[in-house]
């Protein structure tokens, strides 16, 4: 058996098992916005396990590619906006380490063959030749490069490991702090107080982040 083919099966096996704990949990009924409710009283439920679950969980989604803002909105709700967003910033580390490395040392033929198929993904190996782990920063802030894709896909190019996670991680805390923060002004309904802090710095964080994309396009032209 050839090593491409060994590799295949891990993955397959992998991304089977995953799918099966994931369906066993009943995370692809209760991850929605709609389902937070039952989610936040499933956490409350576990105690002190909440936050591991809820890690583990949130990494499981985001390598299989379930969106990580419904996620970072129900930490917000379960834990508050503070401990919300320190627990999602944890599970993206994690995330984001975990595509990597699985692209670079187990998948390497199969996230090649995706990012072919993708014009925007195809991009990232030539501009990283050419611009070095500058435009990691950007393709994470400007919209039509999808996250979790990128994640793979670096994991193939020759950008070094500690420069990918630091800029991905860094670039990544503003918008979980403004989900979450969502997230935490629907769980403290009882505090209107509370309600319209977490609105306002989430407002705010959201409009800076997307004047981002705005001001990188009209100085690189290659975005």
């Amino acid at each position: 058996m050839s090593i491409d083919l060994k590799k295949r099966i891990i993955i397959g096996v992998l991304i089977l098992s995953i799918i099966i704990i994931m369906n066993f949990f009943g995370v692809f009924e209760y991850v929605s916005i709609d389902n937070a409710y039952k989610i936040k009283n499933y956490i409350h439920k576990l105690g002190m396990l909440g936050p591991i679950i809820y890690i583990i969980f949130f990494v499981i989604g985001c390598v299989a590619f379930i969106p990580a803002p419904p996620m970072a909105i129900i930490a917000g709700m379960a834990f508050g906006p503070i401990n919300g967003s320190i627990y999602t910033c944890i599970a993206a580390l994690i995330s984001d380490t975990s595509a990597f490395l699985i692209a670079r040392y187990l998948a390497k033929d199969i996230v090649q063959n995706k990012v072919k198929t993708n014009k925007s993904l195809g991009k990232i190996d030539n501009l990283v030749k050419n611009h070095g782990w500058r435009i990691l920063i950007i393709t994470r802030l400007v919209p039509g490069f999808p996250y979790m894709l990128q994640s793979y896909a670096y994991g193939i190019t020759n950008i070094k490991f500690k420069s990918y996670i630091l800029a991905s991680w860094v670039l990544t805390i503003p918008g979980i702090i403004a989900f979450t923060l969502v997230g935490g002004s629907v769980g403290c309904s009882e505090n209107i107080n509370k309600i319209f802090i977490c609105l306002a710095i989430g407002g705010v964080l959201f409009t800076a982040l997307s004047l981002i994309p705005k001001l990188l396009k009209k100085k690189y032209d290659f975005i």
